[in-house]
């Protein structure tokens, strides 16, 4: 049985200038109706997928880059406890803005191509622990499923983490952009090396809801 969760997010929360009078003027707040996304569907398809391809039954990760960078958007699902048991900030790449900006923060760019310096949607599954020269010096191979990202492994495309994803969030400002690699700060990448050093062939899809 899979449950339905959604999360909210809100996409802008943006001051106006509304006048009081010839003389004065106030700031008031308008914020928009939140969003909610429902990620039943990708959990159920997960499942499937994580049984058919004998994959981890315990755990995946599902990254939305559909979402501002400056929210959470990288989430732990537990298929037993149908929940989503962690969620953590992330980082996508720059594609042709400059690396470290956060030129893409609500509009990110995607691409499997060879020096694209851009993410690239579809399913992962994560292999082996090596050594990084970022962060906590720990990444994690990720070897794409599908024509979508096929390239990721000679592109280089790692989990590893990086001093300057935030450990909170930070919206309306945007998370630091890299050259296509999920990093996450550093001590979110210390929880999550726990959780892959236990569980292997853990399933990562990366999505734009």
């Amino acid at each position: 049985m899979i449950c339905v969760f959604g999360f909210s997010f809100n996409k802008e929360n943006k001051p106006t200038m509304v006048s009081e009078n010839k003389h004065k003027s106030k700031i008031i707040s308008l914020e928009k109706p939140r969003i909610e996304i429902n990620y039943g569907n990708y959990y159920k398809e997960a499942e499937q997928f994580c049984n058919r391809n004998n994959l981890n039954q315990n755990k995946f990760i599902l990254i939305d880059l559909g979402l501002h960078s400056g929210y959470k958007r990288f989430f732990i699902y537990d298929f037993k406890k149908i929940a989503v048991s962690n969620s953590y900030m992330v980082s996508h790449g720059c594609g042709a803005n400059n690396w470290g900006g956060t030129a893409s923060k609500d509009k990110v760019e995607i691409s499997n191509e060879f020096d694209s310096h851009c993410s690239s949607l579809g399913k992962y599954v994560i292999l082996d622990r090596g050594v990084s020269q970022w962060g906590i010096k720990v990444n994690y191979i990720l070897q794409g499923k599908e024509k979508s990202n096929s390239n990721a492994r000679s592109r280089a495309v790692v989990l590893h983490s990086w001093e300057a994803v935030p450990d909170n969030e930070v919206y309306p400002r945007g998370t630091p952009e890299g050259w296509g690699c999920p990093a996450v700060s550093n001590e979110s990448m210390k929880e999550i090396d726990e959780l892959l050093k236990t569980n292997k062939k853990v399933l990562m899809w990366i999505i734009k809801s």
